[in-house]
């Protein structure tokens, strides 16, 4: 047995490994190849964890995890881990899965009951242990709040296109409204 597969105890690697995969925009998508390509070696690493069973879900590629757009991939992820049938969740890095910190903290709540780890480049996390809780959840703002500088730094962008008369007739949106009350 491999010392990477000393990590999980033997009835999680009965269970899937699952390797989330997603990129934000199409545009991403067809150009950022080599953020898809570590996405998908993802699955190397879920083997040399001692999974058998592996399933990629790269339903999401194209689609933002602000919180405004469905994402068919991330409720079948949490469709699956409701059932129990996860050992671990794979992902690049924590915007990947989510940049809203309810979807988030609905995720490693999820796998804290249901004895899921969360793994990614630098660990595998237990979210049932306080110190490896409070890391994901540091992880999880982090992200949010990455996404509302990027936010900021566009609008501010536009404004100062418009204020120098680069740019005309740009809309800059004081708030940003999602649909379904997100």
């Amino acid at each position: 047995m491999d010392n990477m597969a000393l990590t999980f105890p033997p009835e999680l690697l009965k269970r899937q490994a699952v390797i989330y995969v997603r990129q934000s925009t199409q545009s991403q998508v067809m150009t950022n190849l080599e953020s898809q390509r570590r996405q998908y070696d993802l699955v190397e690493m879920a083997r040399g964890y001692g999974f058998a069973g592996i399933d990629v879900i790269d339903d999401d590629l194209g689609v933002s995890a602000s919180g405004c757009q469905a994402r068919p991939g991330f409720e079948r992820l949490v469709a699956m881990l409701c059932s129990g049938s996860i050992g671990a969740v794979f992902y690049l890095e924590v915007s990947r899965l989510a940049r809203k910190g309810r979807d988030w903290h609905h995720m490693l709540e999820l796998c804290g009951l249901v004895d899921a780890r969360i793994v990614d480049h630098d660990c595998v996390y237990d979210p049932r242990h306080p110190n490896d809780r409070l890391l994901l959840g540091m992880k999880g703002s982090i992200s949010e709040f990455e996404l509302s500088v990027l936010r900021t730094r566009m609008v501010d962008a536009a404004r100062a296109k418009v204020r120098q008369g680069v740019a005309s007739g740009i809309a800059v949106r004081r708030s940003w409204p999602c649909r379904d009350n997100c």
